[in-house]
């Protein structure tokens, strides 16, 4: 008898009529169109678009939602692929090929199309084409197996390439970066890391060997790169002679191929086997005499060159934060429909309702802290940001991805236990919601390092009272359940400014141990003075699922067996 774990066996171990063995079949979670079924995003779109202006976008987006819909049954039929390296051809030569999974192979050129990148340079919209641009992402991200991670690299380095006032490398380089065209688009990599660390990259080895001109030749190892298959890169190298620490790195611009494809004086060593964004092909990389340009022409300096990068970049992350928070909740919400436990679906069980309502609360507000940095940046490029605008924007990018990272994760795993043991279970696709989140808190700086930097921006001049005054304007409403919530959002700010103020007399250690808990409880005042704002607009709309969010929101862990209104929860899970 064939053993009973083989298909087409028949387990005989017990007599028929002593055991009902009946198949556990449960229907799947079910997307439909990711832009036409966001309450949230669309209730956003209509407060800060004017109508003839969302009109014009709309059908892109709308399409993005379909597509959103099949990248991701795309990904679920390829989910065991992974990107794979050939160091060698057959004849002996080494061409350090890698091979990309095939979302990564559809998303580039619909990428380009849709300008996941070039939007958010597109004049006609002035300031707001950043916000089309990333609820572009928010749509696009989730689906397409990290895929955002070069465009998030690509958009740095355009802004970095055109703040530079390097018009030769703007010339050659920016047209590409922005491409709608996916014959001539480019992407680029950002190639800091190395094995001494990589937040401190004052400990950069990578040697700059000067041959002429601007030109240098590079050589080192770069541990950690994320985007090996791009066609430029952004690096950090210390030219020789130079003294240690940040000051003395200069940051390049190289183009990693030749007129045939072929990697120039750049070797492969290997590709990371990574807890999560396992479909992103991330390499460790030998710089052999790589042949760079000066960025800015200043041969020290180069970590205050990355500043545009990385402003770009932190704002990438916490958008798809936000946009994976999201993915999960669609996914939650409708299994709750389809679910059926102790007699009725999980959508009609009080408590579960509950649960999903705080989820979405959440939610709410991560994307409205992650979308005012969108507008601020779009407002800074265009120049029409007033200073307290302007502090805002220092102070709250690395706050809102700092912030945005923790809920993401927090979220998935409430995710996959809405799911049960299904959530546990790799062929669900679900597990690699929890994985994916996890880099979110480490790319672009770690949570402690962020929150230093929260601590050098107040240093370096932030006007606490100006952002006190434009965050108290934010909650100056009618609503009075809004009102509660800006009044306990104002009581978290000055409260986090009484302690600073504190820490700091009794020195600067106790003003880093405090650091993170200072910066996390500045982003959950922001994303509730910020849904108090949003709510506020919204309930003139006679839209009420704001002010639920809000609401819910502005509990405090103490509340949390407080009664909650069970219809603004039934509205909330609802999405």
């Amino acid at each position: 008898m064939a053993p009973a774990s083989l298909p087409g066996a028949e387990f005989t171990g017990y007599d028929a009529g002593m055991v009902d063995v009946q198949p556990f079949n449960q229907p799947p979670p079910q997307l439909g169109n990711q832009y036409e079924e966001d309450t949230l995003l669309r209730g956003y779109l209509e407060r800060v678009f004017d109508a003839k202006t969302l009109a014009a976008i709309e059908p892109d987006l709308r399409t993005l939602g379909d597509l959103a819909v099949e990248f991701a049954a795309l990904s679920m039929q390829t989910r065991l692929e992974m990107p794979a390296l050939t160091q060698w051809s057959a004849w002996g030569e080494r061409i350090d090929h890698i091979e990309l999974t095939e979302v990564w192979k559809q998303a580039e050129p619909v990428a380009a199309k849709y300008g996941l990148v070039a939007a958010g340079y597109d004049k006609k919209l002035g300031p707001l084409a950043r916000v089309h641009q990333f609820v572009s992402t928010y749509l696009f991200t989730p689906s397409t197996d990290t895929y955002g991670c070069p465009l998030a690299m690509t958009d740095g380095a355009t802004a970095t390439l055109l703040a530079s006032g390097n018009q030769e490398l703007i010339d050659r380089a920016v047209p590409r970066l922005t491409s709608r065209d996916p014959a001539t688009f480019w992407t680029s990599g950002q190639w800091m890391t190395e094995s001494t660390g990589g937040s401190d990259v004052g400990l950069t080895e990578t040697v700059a060997v000067h041959e002429e001109g601007d030109v240098y030749r590079l050589y080192g190892r770069k541990w950690f790169t994320s985007a090996a298959t791009s066609q430029i890169a952004l690096t950090l190298a210390r030219p020789e002679g130079n003294p240690p620490g940040g000051h003395g790195l200069a940051l390049f611009y190289l183009e990693t191929r030749d007129d045939e494809g072929q990697l120039r004086d750049i070797r492969v060593h290997r590709l990371k086997d990574k807890l999560g964004t396992r479909k992103l092909p991330t390499a460790e990389l030998f710089l052999d005499g790589a042949r760079a340009r000066l960025v800015t022409g200043n041969t020290t300096g180069g970590v205050r060159d990355i500043t545009p990068m990385l402003n770009v970049t932190r704002t990438w992350n916490a958008v798809t934060a936000v946009a994976g928070m999201r993915r999960g909740l669609a996914l939650a919400r409708d299994f709750a429909t389809r679910r059926v436990a102790f007699g009725a679906p999980l959508s009609e069980k009080p408590l579960h309702v509950d649960t999903l309502a705080a989820m979405q609360a959440e939610l709410e507000g991560a994307f409205q802290l992650a979308f005012y940095v969108v507008e601020l940046l779009g407002a800074s490029e265009h120049e029409v940001l007033d200073a307290p605008g302007r502090d805002l924007l220092r102070l709250l990018t690395p706050i809102a991805k700092l912030t945005t990272a923790k809920q993401a994760v927090a979220l998935a795993s409430e995710v996959l236990e809405a799911f049960g043991g299904a959530g546990y279970v790799e062929d669900t696709g679900l597990p690699a919601l929890l994985r994916d989140a996890q880099v979110l808190s480490i790319w672009e700086g770690t949570t402690n390092v962020l929150s230093l930097d929260v601590l050098r921006a107040i240093g370096r001049g932030v006007d606490l009272g100006a952002v006190r005054s434009r965050v108290l304007g934010w909650c100056d409403v009618e609503d009075v359940g809004l009102q509660n919530a800006g009044e306990q959002a104002m009581r978290g700010f000055d409260a986090a400014l009484a302690w600073l103020e504190a820490a700091q007399k009794r020195g600067n250690d106790e003003v880093e141990a405090g650091a993170r808990r200072f910066a996390l409880t500045l982003g959950r005042v922001f994303e509730l003075a910020l849904l108090v704002r949003h709510a506020q607009v919204r309930l003139k709309a006679g839209d009420r699922r704001p002010r639920a969010a809000c609401v819910r929101f502005a509990q405090t862990p103490i509340d949390q067996i407080l009664w909650i209104d069970r219809e603004d929860a039934a509205l909330l899970a609802g999405g």
